[in-house]
C-alpha cells in the first residue's frame, strides 16, 4: 500500500523523535483553487449553481456526501454520489497542473529531516495518482512513507491513520503530529492517539477547524514550530 523511501524512523532517533504525518492535498501541495475549480465544474454538470471559496471552506466536511448533503438539503443519492464523484475527480486531475507546493514546503521538510527527525505523507487522493505527483516535485525522499487512499472515495481518513502508522518501523503515535488542513484530519489524529495542528490554508475556515478542540495556524512553519513543541 505504502511507499518507503530514505531512512526509517527508527535508524537515527528511534522512538524518542518527533513524527509528522503531513496531508497532502490543501496541506503540502497548494491547490484549494482546482478544488474550487473541479468542484464548480462538476456542479456545473448536474445543474448546481457554483459555490465561493469562502462558502467552501464554511460548509466543507467528510464524508463528502455530508458536504453535498449541506448544499442540496438532502444527502445525494448513490448514483448522484457516484457522477458527482467522478466528475470533480476528473475536472481536478485538469485543475491540479497548474497547483505548487505551499510556501517554504521544501525548506521546511529538508530542516526536518535534517535534524534527525521522520515524515510520512497520509492523503486521501488516491494513491497511484499520489505518488507520482510526490515524486515529480522532487520531495520523495523526505519521506519514510507515502500513503494515498486506497478504495473508493468518499469515507474518513481515521482507519487509514491508524493502518499508515502501524505500517511504520520506530514511530510512536504519541510521539507523533498530524498537520493537515481539515477538521478530519484531528478526528484522524485523535482515533489513532495522536496530536494534530490544522491549517488554514486550504479546505476549512479557521472558525470551522477551531471546532476540532486543537492548535489552529495560518503557516506550515508555525505548524512545523508546534509540532517540535507539542512533544519533548
Amino acid at each position: 500500500m505504502g511507499k518507503r523511501t530514505g531512512t526509517e524512523p527508527g535508524d537515527r532517533m528511534g522512538q524518542h523523535a518527533t513524527h509528522i504525518v503531513w496531508d497532502w492535498n490543501g496541506t503540502l501541495f497548494h491547490d484549494i483553487d482546482a478544488v474550487i475549480g473541479a468542484t464548480n465544474s462538476a456542479f456545473a454538470e448536474i445543474g448546481m449553481a457554483p459555490i465561493t471559496l469562502e462558502a467552501y471552506r464554511e460548509l466543507y466536511c467528510v464524508p463528502v456526501p455530508r458536504f453535498y448533503e449541506r448544499l442540496m438539503g438532502r444527502l445525494p443519492t448513490e448514483s448522484e454520489w457516484q457522477v458527482m464523484d467522478e466528475a470533480f475527480h476528473r475536472h481536478y486531475s485538469t485543475h491540479r497542473l497548474g497547483c505548487e507546493l505551499a510556501e517554504g514546503v521544501h525548506a521546511l521538510l529538508e530542516n526536518w529531516q535534517s535534524a534527525g527527525r521522520s515524515q510520512s505523507i497520509l492523503s486521501m487522493y488516491g494513491h497511484d495518482e499520489l505518488i507520482p505527483i510526490v515524486r515529480d516535485f522532487g520531495i520523495e525522499s523526505r519521506f519514510v512513507r507515502v500513503d494515498g487512499r486506497t478504495g473508493p472515495s468518499g469515507g474518513t481518513k481515521s482507519a487509514h491513520m491508524v493502518r499508515h502508522l502501524a505500517a511504520m518501523d520506530g514511530v510512536d503515535p504519541g510521539r507523533t503530529v498530524v498537520i493537515g488542513d481539515a477538521v478530519d484530519d484531528a478526528l484522524a489524529a485523535r482515533d489513532a492517539g495522536t496530536y494534530a495542528v490544522l491549517y488554514t490554508g486550504g479546505s476549512h475556515s479557521r472558525q470551522s477547524l477551531e471546532t476540532a478542540g486543537v492548535p489552529v495556524v495560518d503557516t506550515l512553519a508555525e505548524a512545523v514550530g508546534l509540532a517540535g513543541e507539542i512533544v519533548l
